[in-house]
């Protein structure tokens, strides 16, 4: 099957080509949007990742140059248009479960970071300053945190914080009941969880509900101080709102691996570019902010998963037999 595979990477290109042995993989750098959906002339189907566009136009001009088959890299599928898709008979298939614990791992990392100041204590080290003013954290034994989302990555965040003998308030359509009698986790409404935690932590996925589900309401509920996780989807974050809650103080410490805008600026050097982006360049100049650009997922185990389910469904497809990795409606 010939395959063009957009917003390639230089850490996943192996990976790639020893999972899809039996397909032939033309590698972009590029992002999959309108300008650029012409490249894929020529293949069966089109391997995207997070930031790429597969909104109807783009679906439409796929399908005009002969493309059928739609394979993402990721669990999450916001960026694609299903109803488009499979009206126009493009089937899609995703990687549901690569490395929950990637995600959850690095969600802690960012509670600790930020917690601990150690970004700030580093810095200082290397200046050849070594006092501890400044650099007070808290325990997080005893905090209350809320976890709004206990699917796979949620609940691997919730057994992790149990670890550490937190309070775990939980806000999830479906509750999970292992995680409710194995680690005490209380589920219950948001308002309550905004009103009583120390920390929140966003492991949601984006649906029309959830899209600003942190907005001013919501901040204006929460504890002075609390800190704010979301290594999830970056539209469950009005980031305007966040900047007003850090600058007066609402907010004690943000941490965020996505960000609604990121398509374009993150996985890219723009070390020699001016930043157009006033919301990010707003959030840079926090000391209590840290920003990872959507690296959590960047673990070997969950880069083999993701290649290696890839060339499954690919595998499903060139066979003519159900793939059960597709996404139907």
């Amino acid at each position: 099957m010939e395959v063009a595979v957009y917003s390639i990477r230089k850490f996943e290109k192996d990976l790639l080509e020893k999972y899809c042995i039996d397909h032939t993989l033309h590698l972009l750098e590029t992002r999959l949007k309108l300008e650029t959906a012409g490249l894929a002339k020529g293949a069966d189907a089109v391997s995207i990742f997070v930031n790429d566009d597969a909104s109807a136009p783009v679906l439409r001009r796929l399908k005009e140059i002969g493309v059928k088959y739609l394979a993402l890299r990721s669990a999450g599928y916001n960026h694609v248009d299903l109803k488009e898709a499979h009206s126009l008979g493009i089937q899609v298939a995703r990687v549901p479960d690569y490395s929950p614990a990637a995600i959850a791992e690095h969600t802690i990392a960012l509670m600790l970071v930020l917690n601990r100041r150690l970004i700030k204590a580093h810095s200082r080290i290397r200046d050849l300053n070594f006092s501890l003013e400044g650099l007070t954290g808290f325990d997080m034994s005893g905090k209350t945190v809320g976890v709004l989302g206990t699917g796979k990555i949620g609940g691997v965040v919730t057994r992790i914080l149990h670890g550490f003998n937190c309070n775990i308030l939980a806000f999830d359509p479906f509750p999970d009941e292992t995680l409710k009698s194995k680690y005490n986790v209380r589920y219950t409404d948001l308002t309550t969880i905004f009103k009583q935690a120390d920390i929140i932590t966003l492991h949601s996925p984006l649906t029309p509900e959830s899209r600003y589900i942190i907005n001013k309401e919501s901040i204006d509920n929460m504890k002075h101080g609390v800190m704010l996780i979301n290594t999830s989807r970056g539209g469950l974050v009005n980031t305007k709102e966040v900047i007003k809650g850090l600058k007066n103080g609402k907010i004690g410490f943000f941490g965020m691996d996505v960000y609604e805008e990121e398509g374009g600026l993150f996985f890219e050097d723009h070390s020699e570019d001016i930043l157009q982006d006033d919301v990010i360049a707003r959030l840079m100049t926090f000391q209590n902010v840290i920003i990872t650009s959507h690296q959590a997922f960047l673990t070997h185990e969950a880069l083999t998963n993701i290649a290696e389910t890839t060339g499954f469904n690919l595998d499903c497809w060139q066979k003519g037999i159900v793939c059960k990795n597709e996404v139907i409606l």
